[in-house]
């Protein structure tokens, strides 16, 4: 695939890698919200939670190619860091959206997520997947 579509195909895996976590984010976020009536900002950290495990594992291993397990702790670390910082970018996107734009919460997931996908991709590439000499 690399062959066909070139330098994108990286690109092109981040973003099913990326689709795949989202899928689990809002998949969880609307079973917590809607189907057991947990409050939406809740259900929005432990969906962003289970989305960020995904993510890394795809991230890490497939999109980046890095399979060297060597400075995992490190990386996950590194992770868990912009994981954390992308979780308060997350739920305080959501807020707002769902509370001054009127956006319904899963809308407010979806525009705050792509936000948030932009903005990841290059810490992952630069600073976390980077390739060492």
């Amino acid at each position: 695939m690399e062959v066909l579509f070139g330098k994108s195909w990286k690109v092109i895996k981040y973003l099913i890698s990326g689709g795949t976590a989202a899928i689990v984010n809002l998949g969880l976020l609307y079973l917590f919200t809607d189907i057991f009536g947990v409050w939406y900002i809740t259900s929005g950290i432990v969906a962003f939670a289970a989305g960020f495990i995904v993510s890394f594992v795809f991230q890490k291993f497939w999109t980046f190619t890095d399979k060297s397990t060597e400075n995992i702790h490190i990386q996950a670390s590194a992770y868990l860091v912009a994981g954390i910082v992308n979780l308060g970018l997350n739920t305080l996107s959501i807020y707002l959206f769902v509370t001054y734009a009127g956006f319904h919460y899963l809308l407010a997931q979806i525009v705050a997520g792509v936000i948030i996908a932009c903005e990841s991709f290059f810490v992952y590439k630069y600073l976390i997947f980077k390739k060492l000499p």
